[in-house]
């Protein structure tokens, strides 16, 4: 149109450094900040953001360039998601559970030039550099971050005397360093590397558009107001804390670091901080309503809760508000930042029976305002499914908050976007409603007797007996009919049920086909981020090998 014209006075590239910026003026004395007796302000954290920023560069950190962190959740993994891309750097966040073989693998994949490791870490991260340099492989700059609750750096170890630590870098950093920004904002900002990887690893790359913008829808979806107070008790290394780690920033909020997860430490932050916030799997939700009557504490107002993963069965649903917090059902995938869709909850549910009310609230949703659309297909045709509630097919995605793609990946990724959709390997329907609802993931669905059986369901109506505290399904072979689900179950503390009343209370439940054949009582596999490690069981269900036919019911 005559007259327009694109220039800095109306395009700034999108970059979620430009929150902190902001926030370090509009919320300079909030504390932004609190782990223990440490505490900082938004001003400060600024100030440490850009000395981390001026020091990596004096490292030799340039744009591009990867810079790594193993660490749980602690007040350094908020100012590293502002001071490695205030370098010009990527943040690559490792997961707290790999071993010094894995993070190896990870740390060359990735290229990574520094890796900042919590003192908890240190050995594995040790180990990984020690298989590079045997390997001949570049190792990267080793950062100490010693427990700033201690602040103890003398009792360091002889063989560790010339690792740099956290606190020098933020020293030897410049405040006045001129903050590297991205020239086109769909330069990468991080790589996140998916669960479960193995010796071929997919780095999922964001954007700095990407996080910006899924900054803001998390903070939507979490109907966060200015200033909320934000219990860290999702990993900070997952998609970058599902984005909120620079969502919260955006806001002024406070963020409560939390090392170790607990129901005893859950309730003594919230009550002493007034939390207004916290996110985290269905198996913190778990945590929370069975924790000891010693060890609860009343809520000092509405505490929203964000799950995502497996949907919540109703009776936690309904265990978790009696407590006094509100959830929200949310699903997506470290391919699409975290969250890519909530379920948004309409008024007119508000008249359901409390138990349609907790089905409702366990459908996975809408896409959120990050993503443009979700849709189920039919992964062979790409056809489009009617959103019958019942024509089951794959999820997809397509918006602005889906991943730039696999880092040295290229077949990956056009494998995953085939189509000019991101297809999330999920099985699902679409409600009359537009509402999603996940039924399995592609490789998790039992096929027995030519008949879909879907494990979530299964294990929606394991839930729900008084005795199960958690449940997982998986395929066991079986000699007549294919497969047959196969439940893992362990029993809240004591409870005592046998196999045989489960499978009974499941048949009287569900249609027979669909019940589990066998079950095993142990102890759940998880990733650090609490999802259920079903290949484990997978394994362990081949392993038990085909039921007897003897005796076996045709039904």
């Amino acid at each position: 149109m005559e007259g327009t014209i694109k220039s800095p006075a109306n395009y700034v590239p999108l970059t979620p450094i430009s929150f902190l910026d902001r926030s370090a003026v509009v919320y300079a004395d909030r504390v932004s900040v609190v782990y223990g007796s440490v505490k900082y302000t938004w001003r400060q954290t600024r100030d440490r953001c850009v000395r981390i920023a001026s020091a990596l560069s004096q490292l030799g950190i340039s744009t591009g360039d990867v810079v790594s962190v193993l660490a749980p959740n602690i007040p350094a993994m908020v100012e590293l998601h502002f001071g490695v891309p205030m370098a010009g750097a990527l943040l690559c966040t490792l997961n707290i559970r790999h071993d010094s073989a894995l993070v190896a693998v990870l740390l060359r994949h990735s290229g990574t030039k520094v890796i900042f490791a919590d003192h908890q870490f240190l050995q594995i991260a040790q180990g990984a550099c020690e298989i590079l340099s045997k390997n001949g492989d570049k190792v990267p700059i080793l950062v100490l971050v010693p427990e700033p609750l201690t602040q103890s750096v003398s009792g360091k170890k002889r063989s560790e005397e010339d690792i740099m630590e956290y606190e020098d870098v933020v020293a030897m950093g410049k405040s006045d360093f001129e903050v590297i920004r991205p020239t086109d904002e769909c330069d990468p900002i991080s790589v996140n590397y998916t669960s479960g990887t193995t010796s071929s690893p997919k780095g999922v790359v964001y954007s700095h558009r990407g996080a910006y913008l899924n900054s803001l829808a998390a903070v939507l979806l979490n109907e966060m107001h200015s200033s909320p107070t934000y219990l860290w008790t999702n990993p900070m290394f997952h998609c970058n804390g599902w984005c909120l780690l620079w969502g919260v920033t955006a806001i002024g909020g406070t963020n409560i670091c939390l090392r170790n997860v607990t129901a005893k430490n859950i309730f003594d932050n919230v009550s002493q901080h007034k939390v207004t916030h916290m996110g985290g799997a269905p198996t913190i939700l778990n945590m929370i309503i069975n924790a000891p009557e010693s060890e609860q504490k009343p809520l000092p107002g509405k505490v929203s809760f964000i799950t995502g993963a497996a949907p919540p069965p109703a009776h936690v649903i309904y265990k978790m508000e009696e407590l006094g917090f509100s959830i929200f059902h949310s699903y997506g995938l470290t391919e699409t930042y975290g969250p890519g869709t909530i379920c948004t909850w309409k008024p007119e549910w508000d008249s359901l029976p409390r138990e349609e009310q907790a089905k409702m609230k366990a459908r996975q949703g809408v896409n959120h305002i990050g993503i443009e659309e979700i849709q189920v297909k039919d992964p062979v045709t790409m056809r489009t499914l009617p959103a019958d509630g019942v024509t089951m097919g794959e999820v997809v995605f397509r918006g602005n908050t889906v991943m730039n793609g696999y880092l040295k990946n290229p077949e990956a990724t056009k494998e995953a976007f085939k189509g000019g959709w991101y297809w999330s390997g999920d099985l699902g329907v679409k409600h009359p409603d537009g509402y999603i609802e996940l039924k399995d993931r592609s490789k998790d669905i039992i096929i027995s007797g030519g008949e879909n059986i879907s494990s979530i369901e299964v294990e929606s109506t394991l839930f729900t007996h008084p005795c199960v505290l958690e449940a997982a399904v998986v395929a066991r072979p079986d000699e007549y009919w294919g497969e047959t689900a196969c439940a893992f179950v362990k029993l809240k503390d004591g409870s005592k049920a046998s196999a045989e009343e489960l499978i009974s209370y499941c048949r009287d439940r569900l249609p027979h086909y669909m019940a589990p054949r066998s079950i095993v009582f142990e102890d759940l596999p998880k990733t650090s981020t609490g999802k259920v490690q079903k290949f484990v069981l997978r394994t362990k269900a081949k392993a038990l090998g085909s039921l007897s036919k003897k005796g076996r019911s045709k039904l």
